[in-house]
């Protein structure tokens, strides 16, 4: 009988509110579909680094003679046959930190670059020998490069040490801006959906002054007075919770399976799967569900005095 009558309460109120039931489900499923967007923003950039970051090297470029005449760490000349062996020493001591060395020669450099931008009108006036020689260091954690920049840099025989990282660095640098961008939105939406929430509660609360008046008088609990009013907000928080989570499963199946298709556009890509947009769903639900109960709660901490 007393679930009936919360019920029964419940869409009392619903029907009263309806306008602003429906705003705080708007509010709330676009700050929580912001939320886990960002969260998945994250997560993205996260295995693009761990995709990426595996495949860049660290390159010693040495100097070669044509560097001479333009480069100043090459006055010297050519990288001698005994520095080339004393870099390629110095980097097996560096076991802790370097995963795998590979020799680069001119020729193989001139391969490579023909096979890039052969096309290109400047491939046409390149030489092998204008190529520089490297090494091609891979890390294990790509994140020490500096120790061999420190290393190796301004070596008689190098002419420069470059970091392969930093080339996707900026595109790490733009989403991880956008990630927080859309936290900063996601806030603002959160703070106007709270304030929503504890308006609606408190109409709700005024609307029903008379009937929770006589549910004191005749000796109903605080708790059982307040149920109908937390249900509400819960029962809205997690309509637009529900709705939060199709706008991802929709954001993921047209963004990148369909729709804008950029799983296929952008193959080299590591675009993350339906399991980590599906581990999210519960996240949603559940704070969709809590936030607008507990700011109820506390809403009729003040607002329910009969």
């Amino acid at each position: 009988m007393r679930a009936q009558f919360v019920l029964s309460e419940i869409g009392v109120g619903l029907r009263r509110n309806l306008t602003m039931t429906f705003a705080v489900i708007v509010s709330v499923a676009l700050s929580l579909a912001l939320f886990g967007g960002a969260l998945l923003m994250r997560e993205q950039v996260s295995v693009m680094k761990d995709y990426w970051y595996d495949k860049v090297n660290v390159s010693i470029f040495l100097c070669n003679k044509n560097d001479a005449a333009t480069a100043p760490k090459c006055a010297k000349g050519a990288a001698t046959g005994q520095q080339k062996d004393q870099i390629k020493t110095d980097l097996a001591k560096m076991d802790s930190i370097v995963e795998t060395v590979h020799y680069e020669t001119s020729d193989e450099a001139y391969k490579h670059y023909k096979e890039r931008y052969g096309d290109t009108p400047i491939a046409a006036t390149i030489t092998p020998d204008q190529m520089p020689e490297s090494f091609r260091v891979k890390l294990k954690d790509p994140e020490k490069y500096q120790v061999v920049a420190t290393a190796f840099a301004g070596r008689d025989g190098v002419e420069s040490v470059q970091d392969q990282r930093n080339i996707l660095q900026n595109l790490f640098d733009l989403m991880n801006g956008m990630n927080i961008a859309a936290l900063c939105v996601m806030a603002l939406m959160l703070v106007i959906a709270l304030m929503l929430i504890v308006n609606t509660v408190r109409v709700s609360a005024f609307s029903r002054r008379r009937e929770t008046g006589i549910m004191r008088l005749v000796g109903a609990s605080s708790f059982y007075i307040q149920m109908p009013f937390i249900m509400e907000a819960a029962f809205a928080g997690l309509i637009g919770g529900g709705v939060a989570c199709v706008m991802l499963l929709l954001g993921r199946y047209f963004l990148i399976d369909h729709g804008l298709a950029l799983a296929d556009k952008m193959q080299l890509v590591n675009f993350i799967g339906w399991d980590a947009v599906l581990a999210k769903l519960p996240l949603v639900i559940a704070i969709g569900l809590l936030m607008p109960a507990v700011a109820a709660f506390i809403a009729l901490r003040k607002y329910l005095r009969v």
